[in-house]
């Protein structure tokens, strides 16, 4: 088993070079170099764009496991002052992509030098930022030929303490969708706006808009959230903007709130053209299906875990982020859980420093689950 300074040496590496969805090309090369180190005849390794997939072998397989970790980074100016910061500027690894590789790669380390007698499938996944990796991914060739009999994944949490897991049966994560509205009307002069068709005030006024699909069309027992994270438009002070856009994300609890806030967002932008006459287009960018953990296999785990002498279990609430793992868990069982990392700062912030030592926690906790699962 990995120690924990080769554990942090290896997330130190990759937390210095973060690179976004299906560009993750040096992160490949690093994770192909480290599986090179070892003994070839003991694991099959293959590539899938920026991503990999790689079989370790068992000794008597009657059935394939699978663990997956992602690996982009995201568009972040870094923040932390840490002496092993991003070099990529404007990346970074704002939400512990480069501490779920490092466990990912050490639970592959850990069952090549210590055989069991189930297969174990370790995905490392591009793109889970954003455009979306795993649903391309899990309908590609290369993975349905080695297609696990159940998935597990974690991901870190600042605010739970190092030594904490938590998770539940069920819906974990919420169904996400980015949103993304361009207004288009006439420009002007800003000393006669009766001649134009001013973009600031119709994006100024849908905004307000929006926010009331929450709260007079989502059932109230039910949770929806319509961020606009970004507005722009315009020119300079003294001209009316002929265009706007509008930036931003959709979480629910429940596919049908989905499908109901997108039909209510459509009708309030059609109702927007026709009173600023303008024309207006919407894109939903990349949807994310929620993360549904799977109860028995979830039971198990849970009960599981409160055998460890090392962990503290703590039972999740759902929560509004948003995750692509929720594809596997749409076609395959299994589950996720959060993985404490404490740290001051949450994920996406350009201060996130979480608790390294929380890969050990990781590493123990996983390595034991599938040694008990084969």
């Amino acid at each position: 088993m990995l120690s924990l300074e080769k554990l942090t040496a290896i997330r130190r590496d990759l937390h210095q070079i973060p690179e976004l969805g299906f560009q993750e090309l040096k992160t490949q090369n690093y994770l192909i170099q480290f599986f090179e180190q070892l003994p070839a005849d003991r694991f099959e390794l293959k590539k899938w764009r920026t991503g990999l997939l790689v079989k370790i072998k068992g000794t008597n397989p009657a059935k394939m496991m699978g663990y997956r970790a992602d690996i982009d980074g995201l568009p972040i100016t870094e923040e932390t002052g840490y002496p092993f910061s991003s070099i990529h500027e404007g990346m970074m690894h704002a939400c512990g992509h480069d501490l779920h590789m490092t466990i990912g790669l050490a639970i592959a380390e850990h069952f090549v030098y210590h055989p069991i007698s189930d297969d174990l499938l370790v995905i490392f996944q591009p793109a889970e930022e954003g455009p979306g990796g795993a649903k391309p991914m899990m309908e590609s060739e290369e993975f349905l030929e080695w297609k696990p009999d159940f998935i597990t994944a974690l991901h870190i949490a600042p605010d739970l303490p190092q030594g904490t897991i938590g998770t539940k049966t069920g819906l974990l994560f919420a169904n996400t969708s980015e949103l993304f509205i361009d207004l288009k009307g006439k420009g002007g002069h800003a000393a006669y706006p009766h001649t134009a068709k001013d973009m600031i005030v119709a994006a100024s006024q849908l905004v307000g808009q929006l926010q009331t699909i929450i709260s007079r069309n989502v059932d109230p027992l039910d949770s929806a959230v319509i961020t606009i994270g970004k507005i722009t438009g315009g020119t300079v002070q003294n001209i009316i903007a002929e265009k706007a856009r509008l930036e931003g994300t959709i979480r629910t609890l429940s596919a049908h709130s989905m499908g109901k806030v997108k039909e209510r967002i459509e009708a309030l932008v059609k109702g927007l053209e026709v009173a600023y006459e303008c024309e207006a287009h919407i894109d939903y960018g990349a949807m994310y299906y929620q993360v549904f953990n799977e109860p028995e296999l979830t039971v198990e785990f849970m009960e599981f875990a409160k055998k460890l002498p090392f962990v503290q279990l703590e039972e999740s609430k759902e929560a509004m982020t948003g995750e692509d793992f929720g594809y596997f868990l749409s076609k395959i069982p299994g589950f996720m859980f959060w993985l404490g990392t404490g740290s001051e700062y949450g994920l996406h912030h350009s201060k996130l420093q979480p608790d390294e030592t929380a890969m050990e926690t990781a590493l123990r906790t996983m390595t034991a689950y599938f040694s008990f699962k084969s």
